[in-house]
């Protein structure tokens, strides 16, 4: 049984500010610790519910924060950027259960650091009409993909924001949210304890090589971004196209089936990133 987990910083257990996850910041180093202790529960749960191969991909920044060389030796891990498919490179129909970890909520919700993407330059997200962020996108994606997500840990408004897209995914908050850097911290050892349960559970739970059919219907993709500049180059792509809007000029839209749609937003933050150079906690 493969299993594929994707891990990002901004919910793991005990971190609350931009210094804990961003490189350079005072607590990073210390950030790093943290997320691959929540990583090795998780990977403990992989095994725990069946896997016999696990593969982890760091998702956060420059994605190259966990720590190798403490990283469950089990384990594959991808590494490093640019990736073309992000936080779920190397996913595919061949993997039989992915695992969120140390993810976040979307922009706008009070959540622990929560955001979409890009800190503020995102301002909202919509998948045919529905709204999403990082959580929503990266799930539908996945299961577009064939491959089932069964468990997803951060902060307790992430877990119900996955709840939303999955009411019998199985959920581990870490920390409880009382303000976008604030938090109830579980104790470090309770926490990971619930990760590593929850991902047992989720994997136990999983079909091992059923039969799957990857979703190739057409879904729309809108991004609504803080700099009309940005929606104005996007525009230029084939099949982008800017939403008009009595308010703003600042919306794009496509259309494509869900894997295609998460690779091309890549391209979008490429494009975003060099016009704004906007550190992602502003």
């Amino acid at each position: 049984m493969r299993v594929y987990v994707s891990a990002d910083m901004e919910g793991v257990t005990g971190l609350v500010g931009a210094d804990d996850v961003q490189m350079g910041g005072r607590d990073y180093e210390r950030g790093r610790v943290m997320m691959t202790e929540d990583v090795n529960a998780a990977v403990r749960g992989a095994f725990a519910g069946g896997a016999s191969e696990v593969v982890v991909n760091d998702t956060h920044s420059s994605m190259r924060n966990l720590l190798v060389e403490h990283l469950h030796p089990g384990v594959e891990l991808v590494r490093g950027r640019p990736k073309p498919m992000i936080m779920l490179q190397d996913l595919d129909a061949g993997f039989d259960a992915v695992a969120f970890v140390g993810y976040h909520s979307r922009a706008g919700a009070l959540g622990v650091l929560s955001h979409s993407f890009m800190g503020h330059e995102i301002e909202d997200m919509w998948l045919d009409d529905r709204p999403m962020g990082e959580i929503g996108f990266a799930y539908a994606t996945a299961t577009a993909l064939g491959v089932p997500v069964v468990a997803l840990t951060g902060d307790d408004v992430a877990c119900a924001e996955a709840r939303e897209w999955d009411p019998e995914l199985r959920t581990a908050p870490v920390k409880y949210a009382r303000d976008r850097f604030a938090a109830r911290l579980r104790p470090a050892e309770e926490a990971r304890a619930a990760i590593e349960e929850a991902v047992t559970e989720g994997v136990r739970a999983a079909s091992p090589h059923s039969p799957r059919t990857p979703d190739t219907t057409p879904h729309t993709l809108a991004v609504r971004w803080q700099s009309a500049s940005v929606a104005s180059q996007l525009s230029g792509i084939p099949g982008v196209t800017r939403v008009p809007s009595a308010e703003d000029d600042r919306t794009i839209r496509t259309t494509a089936d869900l894997p295609t749609l998460f690779r091309l937003f890549g391209v979008f933050m490429s494009v975003a990133y060099a016009l704004t150079g906007q550190a992602p906690y502003c």
